[in-house]
């Protein structure tokens, strides 16, 4: 399930049908159900919607395959004997990935990540300087710090022995996507008029129908939306290409390696 359960507000529009005699507020709430309706056909990855998060940092010691000797360390070195039987040292400040020599120190954020707002630590907020993000949502210290060990997940954000993150999660809403929700409002518009309820509701039409020599054969219009398409040429187009295979979420890869960032939901 991704962080957003729909799109944190309606999407830019251009509209190119008459609005004479619409008021805003309706045309404001059209434009939401549809962008509600393409940010669901989607696969629900667009965005970009802020969202706070207490992350967990990397720790090799949760992940590595070894067994630890107790009473052994000492310092910020950890001795252990790994699977092949071989002493080795485990630090506590980090991991080393494939690449990198050094230590390297990291949490994982949940994907897209389109930009991060803040980074803060026992209220302060870290220069964007402190931190990158490497794919797929990795976030990087790179001054030579490394994020805390533990967190109070009682306390408040902002507050001392916290850590918390902000950042912009989902994909841009480019000119396609605005193209087509321009256009899926617009037809929303034109078949529910202000204060009706069935929306000119279409009853399920007759496949096949002869009479006096004459034979008419009438398609399901309800089979479209089964295979996740509205009918409408441009809106079709641009589901088909950003999800051609009609995904209902993002794709996602679980690693032990990391834990779940946290997530407050209420209040």
């Amino acid at each position: 399930m991704p962080l957003q359960t729909g799109p944190c507000q309606a999407w830019p529009t251009e509209l190119c049908c008459d609005t004479e005699g619409k008021e805003p507020e309706e045309i404001e709430r059209w434009t939401l159900i549809a962008s509600q309706i393409l940010w669901a056909l989607s696969g629900r990855r667009y965005g970009p919607c802020p969202v706070t998060v207490r992350p967990c940092r990397r720790a090799c010691l949760e992940s590595s395959p070894v067994s630890f000797q107790a009473g052994v360390g000492t310092g910020p070195w950890i001795p252990y004997i790994g699977w092949d039987g071989l002493w080795r040292n485990a630090s506590v400040c980090g991991c080393k990935s494939d690449c990198s020599c050094s230590e390297l120190c990291e949490v994982l954020l949940e994907t897209p990540v389109y930009d991060v707002v803040s980074v803060n630590i026992d209220g302060q907020d870290l220069p964007p300087t402190a931190y990158r993000v490497d794919a797929p949502g990795r976030l990087v210290r790179t001054d030579g710090q490394c994020w805390p060990d533990c967190q109070d997940m009682a306390a408040a954000p902002g507050r001392p022995n916290t850590f918390t993150v902000t950042y912009r999660w989902g994909l841009e809403l480019d000119a396609a996507a605005v193209a087509a929700v321009s256009e899926l409002t617009c037809h929303l518009m034109k078949g529910c008029g202000s204060g009706s309820c069935g929306c000119k509701a279409t009853p399920r039409a007759a496949t096949r129908f002869i009479r006096q020599g004459v034979e008419l054969d009438f398609g399901d219009p309800t089979l479209i939306y089964k295979e996740g398409r509205t009918g409408l040429p441009l809106v079709d187009l641009w589901l088909s290409a950003v999800n051609p295979y009609g995904l209902t979420s993002p794709s996602r890869v679980y690693s032990p390696d990391f834990k779940r960032p946290r997530v407050q939901q209420w209040p």
